[in-house]
C-alpha cells in the first residue's frame, strides 16, 4: 500500500482530509485515528503533526505527505516538493521596531525570534547576513517586547498583530508559502494516481462548465470571449442557424463571461459545478 502522511491538526488538516475525500479516498471517521487503510484504493492514512511530516517522508518511513512549504524547508528533510494544493497560503516576514530597522542588513549581529530557525537561518545565510536565531514555538511578536529579541520573523497576514506588538515589517518577503505533495527519494507506485486525482480536485475547484446557444454568426466572437481550455465543444440546434456550445471556464471569471456573452447574444447560459476532471 502507498504510504500518505496527512496533517492531523490545526490549519492544514481539514483542507487536506477533504481533498483526500473529493479524490476518492476514505479518510478517518474518528478524529483521534492515527492510522486508517484504505484497502479499495490500495493506501493507508497516518495521521502526523505538520511540522513532523517532512522528516517521515524523507526518511522513507511514508512514501508521500501533506505539508506546508515552510515546514518542509525548515525541516530540511530531503523529501522532494512534488506539487503545490494551493490552500494555505502564508507569507513569512522579518519585523521589528521601526526606529530600529529598515533594511535587511539592519539585523546583522542582532537576536532574530523565530518558530522556523531552518528556514531563517538558511535565509539568511543566503544573504550573508549572521544573527542570533531565537527559537520558540509561538507567539513571537511578544520576543522583542519581552527582551528575548532585537526582531522577529513569522507569518504576515495583515500585519495586525505585529503592529499591534510594536513592530514594522521590513525587508524582503522570505518565503510565499502553501500546502504542498511531498514524496521520499523513492519513487512508489500509486504516487502518480495520487498526484492526478489531486490535480483533478484542483481543476474541479478552479473551473466551471457553461453551456450557452449562440446564433452561428456570433459564434467566432463569443469563442473569442471564452475559448476555453483547448476548444468549446460546438454542438448543432435545430434551428441551423443556432448553435449549443459547452467551454470550460475560471470559476472567477464566471460572471464577468456571462454579461459578455449575453450582450454578443448568448442565450440560455448555464454554469455547472465540476465535482472531478483529468486533463
Amino acid at each position: 500500500m502507498l504510504r500518505i502522511a496527512v496533517p492531523n491538526k490545526g490549519s492544514l488538516s481539514d483542507t487536506a482530509s477533504q481533498m483526500l475525500f473529493e479524490a476518492g479516498y476514505t479518510g478517518r471517521r474518528d478524529p483521534r485515528e492515527l492510522h486508517t487503510p484504505d484497502p479499495r484504493n490500495d493506501v493507508e492514512f497516518f495521521y502526523l503533526r505538520p511540522r513532523d511530516i517532512a522528516t517521515y517522508v524523507g526518511s522513507g518511513a511514508l512514501d508521500v505527505g501533506i505539508t506546508g512549504r515552510d515546514l518542509l524547508l525548515d525541516s530540511g528533510s530531503p523529501a522532494t516538493e512534488v506539487h503545490e494544493l494551493n490552500f494555505a497560503e502564508s507569507t513569512f516576514r522579518f519585523a521589528g521596531p521601526a526606529e530600529r530597522f529598515r533594511e535587511l542588513d539592519d539585523l546583522a549581529g542582532v537576536r532574530v525570534a523565530t518558530s522556523y530557525p531552518g528556514l531563517v537561518g538558511d535565509f539568511l545565510r543566503e544573504k550573508g547576513i549572521e544573527v542570533e536565531l531565537v527559537k520558540l514555538d509561538g507567539a513571537v511578536e511578544s520576543a522583542v517586547r519581552l527582551g528575548v529579541a532585537d526582531a522577529v520573523a513569522d507569518v504576515v497576514s495583515t500585519g495586525a498583530t505585529l503592529r499591534a506588538a510594536g513592530l514594522a515589517i521590513f525587508g524582503p518577503v522570505i518565503l510565499e508559502s502553501t500546502a504542498v505533495l511531498i514524496r521520499s527519494a523513492e519513487e512508489k507506485p500509486g504516487v502518480a494516481t495520487l498526484l492526478r486525482r489531486l490535480q483533478g480536485v484542483l481543476v474541479a475547484r478552479q473551473y466551471v462548465i457553461m453551456d450557452y446557444d449562440i446564433p452561428v454568426a456570433l459564434l467566432e466572437q463569443a469563442t473569442r470571449v471564452a475559448p476555453g481550455i483547448e476548444s468549446p465543444t460546438v454542438s448543432p440546434l435545430h434551428d441551423p442557424e443556432w448553435a449549443a456550445v459547452r467551454v470550460m471556464i475560471p470559476r472567477a471569471e464566471t460572471n464577468q463571461m456571462m454579461d459578455a456573452l449575453y450582450e454578443i447574444g448568448a442565450r440560455a447560459i448555464l454554469v455547472s459545478s465540476i465535482h472531478a476532471a483529468r486533463l
